[in-house]
């Protein structure tokens, strides 16, 4: 646990536990804590803001912060143990796995009574099947008397079923950052929703000395990750075509951005790879941004790029925020719905069955290079009012 401020001074402000956050090795949640904080302050400068955090080390460079909480999502039970038998009776009585779930989440119920609103961050929770464990957590919480908001978060209608409907309908305000999930969860009929736009529009920059090969106004950047690489295989040749045709027809360098760093889910490897594969072609015209910088020192060089090619959907804003026209790679409903509240259409976003289209690629890219002044000129209209919408999720505090 790490105090920045004593307890004592804040004792009587708005106390705020942001949790489900897996760790700044995904840059893209690092962006959502860090403005969920600035977000927060603008609004109530003087709450105590505290992060549960499976990855604690990873977030002590966060500004902002109160406090951090390690929130241990590996603990098993003991075989034959008091809790093995409580447990064991739970699943044959009641066909319920409350035990094991509430074991998971047993840092977050600790400090339930210590807070007064507790901000579900992590925006693709709800993306993936079912998850009892959080129904229980979220449960526990309300039960307790306390607020309950999921905080800049994507879903589809095919994310849905009547057990997940039920656990939103418990929050106090399902806070969602753009408008195809706002659409899905109403028709769904939920009515706790509202709309304003992720938290990372309005993520600070931080502008670091640019790197060997940097063609300054020339570059562009480019950003592939294993999590589409293994979803959609065949799409990493189509890549690689559609990088040939950039060498071979442009006089660009191409700047490899990596987004989230994590073993086992690490761009910066994947994209290694692809430089490999590119050969001797790749040797004057490429660079590979290095792995450890944080998500504010990637916008800073994403900001200074021409146009940005990219999978990871926060490296795809801190493009848009900075006014840079950009190509979105595979897309998921959270890129869809960001693109068409920008443009009013989902503009350069490609869905998994197009990226292993290499013609296409190539097609789309000389559509971006082709209105890439328009597509700046549409994104300086835009921003400011997104960034606004973000802002307004303090409003729901």
């Amino acid at each position: 646990m790490f105090i920045g401020v004593t307890e004592l001074n804040k004792k009587d402000n708005m106390r705020i536990l942001m949790f489900f956050h897996g760790g700044s090795g995904n840059r893209g949640c690092e962006a959502i804590v860090q403005t969920a904080v600035k977000i927060i302050r603008a609004k109530y400068a003087d709450a105590y803001i505290a992060l549960a955090s499976s990855q604690p080390e990873s977030d002590k460079h966060i500004p902002g912060l109160d406090e951090l909480v390690y929130h241990n999502q590996g603990r098993t039970i003991k075989p034959y143990s008091l809790l093995f038998f409580k447990n064991y009776l739970q699943v044959r009585l009641r066909n319920s796995q409350a035990v094991s779930y509430r074991l998971i989440h047993q840092d977050i119920i600790d400090n339930i009574d210590r807070f007064d609103i507790f901000l579900s961050i992590g925006g693709d929770n709800y993306c993936y099947g079912n998850i009892p464990d959080y129904y229980e957590l979220n449960r526990i919480i309300k039960s307790r008397g306390k607020k309950l908001l999921l905080w800049g978060a994507s879903l589809g209608k095919e994310d849905l079923n009547p057990e997940k409907i039920n656990d939103l309908n418990t929050y106090d305000f399902l806070v969602i950052r753009e408008s195809e999930s706002v659409a899905a969860l109403k028709d769904s009929g939920l009515e706790n929703v509202v709309q304003v736009a992720d938290g990372a529009f309005l993520l600070d920059k931080e502008e670091l000395p640019l790197p060997a090969g940097w063609q300054e106004h020339n570059t562009i950047g480019f950003n592939y990750s294993p999590l589409v690489e293994q979803k959609v295989p065949a799409s990493r040749q189509a890549v690689l075509d559609l990088l040939t045709h950039i060498l071979d027809t442009t006089s660009f360098t191409v700047a490899f951005t990596p987004h989230v760093i994590q073993p086992g889910n690490n761009d910066h490897e994947c994209m290694q790879r692809l430089i490999n594969d590119l050969g001797p072609k790749a040797r004057n015209r490429t660079l590979l941004l290095p792995g450890d910088l944080t998500a504010s020192q990637y916008k800073g060089y994403i900001a200074r790029m021409e146009m940005f090619i990219g999978a990871r959907t926060h490296a795809t804003i801190a493009a848009y925020s900075q006014g840079v026209p950009t190509m979105v790679l595979g897309y998921s409903v959270k890129s869809l719905g960001i693109a068409r509240d920008l443009f009013g259409f989902p503009k350069l976003v490609l869905d998994r069955s197009e990226i292993s289209d290499a013609a296409l690629l190539k097609e789309k890219f000389e559509e971006l290079k082709k209105d890439q002044a328009l597509l700046k000129d549409q994104l300086a209209a835009v921003i400011p009012h997104i960034k606004v919408l973000a802002l307004s999720a303090n409003d729901y505090l």
